[in-house]
Order: structure tokens, then sequence, then C-alpha cells
């Protein structure tokens, strides 16, 4: 999803259909305030989401919106791309430094900007992912974890049970602890994943 906050709904009006030309979905705030109170509802996880931000708005400027996004740790996961009509050098440098994901001065070229949405979208998409697969090995107690380890070094249940000094049924309810957590079927499929 894109999420596109600016003051004029002129500029929010295009950048939907520059979206929705593209085939990406998109949702128009405008202003900051707005974006923040959807993002408070709770409903907001930022996943596989991105963001088109004027900088100079009314009610809070983009800069500040920025800053609360990363005071919440979303702008990790969350790319943020900056609109300005008033941009300098320093500012984009700025922003880029902390984090944002572009900065983009308007007049702007519309394939340019949309080229890096869906990039920004992309992107979105992997740390999500990847965030997924860190909360599922998080779930693992140690044991599984050994075992995890043991398995990706190609080592059968047998060498595995010898190494840890267990019973190879005990790795076997292990691995299959594992494999449940960790969402797969198979140890290939389980490497692909954690590659």
């Amino acid at each position: 999803m894109l999420h596109i906050v600016d003051d004029e709904a002129v500029v929010r009006d295009a950048l939907s259909w520059l979206a929705s030309s593209r085939g990406i979905p998109a949702v128009a705030y405008e202003g900051g305030d707005r974006f923040l109170d959807f993002v408070e509802t709770g409903a907001f996880d930022a996943a596989g989401d991105c963001v088109l931000l004027d900088v100079r708005m009314p009610d809070i400027n983009g800069i500040a919106v920025f800053d609360q996004l990363a005071a919440r740790g979303l702008t990790e996961r969350l790319p943020v791309i900056f609109l300005t009509g008033h941009g300098d050098v320093p500012m984009a440098v700025d922003t880029l430094k902390r984090g944002a994901f572009d900065f983009f001065e308007k007049p702007f070229n519309d394939n340019q900007l949309m080229d890096r949405v869906q990039e920004g979208l992309a992107r979105s998409r992997e740390a999500s992912s990847k965030a997924e697969i860190h909360a599922r090995l998080a779930t693992l107690s140690q044991r599984e974890r050994e075992v995890l380890d043991l398995i990706l070094a190609g080592k059968m249940n047998k060498v595995v049970a010898d190494e840890l000094g267990i019973s190879m049924r005990t790795v076997e309810v292990h691995r299959a602890h594992i494999f449940d957590k960790m969402q797969v079927k198979t140890a290939v499929e389980l490497a692909g994943l954690l590659k």
C-alpha cells in the first residue's frame, strides 16, 4: 500500500492516479496529523508499505512526521520518499542520512517517482519478510537452535544426536518442532528461508 501525505488535494489526486496507473493501491491523507492518526489506530503495520511525504504542510511538517515514525521504529521497514517544492540540497542530504528512502523535488518525473515507489514497496516487503523470519526464530528454544544449526550444516539426525549427546528420537522431535515453528516442510526449504 502506498500512503500519500500531502496538504494539496490536486497533488494527492495526481499521485493517487499515478499509483493506480501502475496497479499500486494507494490511500491519501490531507496532512501529517491525519496520517499519524491512522498510524496510531493500530491498523497500520507498515508491512509492504511505502510513504510519499510532503515536506511542507500546515499542520505538521513532513520532517516531524518522519521523526515520529522513526521514534516508533517504523522507518527501518517503511520506506519514506519525501516530496517538496521548496527543497534544498542540505535538506535532502539530511533526510537521507536520517533514513529516508529518497527525496524528490516538485515538479518531478512521474515515471522516476513511481519506479522509486515500486522499489520502496519491494524493499518493505523484503524487510517485513525478514522480520517475520526473525520472529519465528525467536520462538525456538536453545536446544532447538542447536539442532537447527546442525541441520543447516547438513548433518544427519544420528550425527546431531551424537554431537549433542541426546537420543535420535529427541532430535526427531526437535526437528519436527523446528519445521513447525519455522513453517517449512523440509531441510532444504528451511535452508532457503534462512539464507
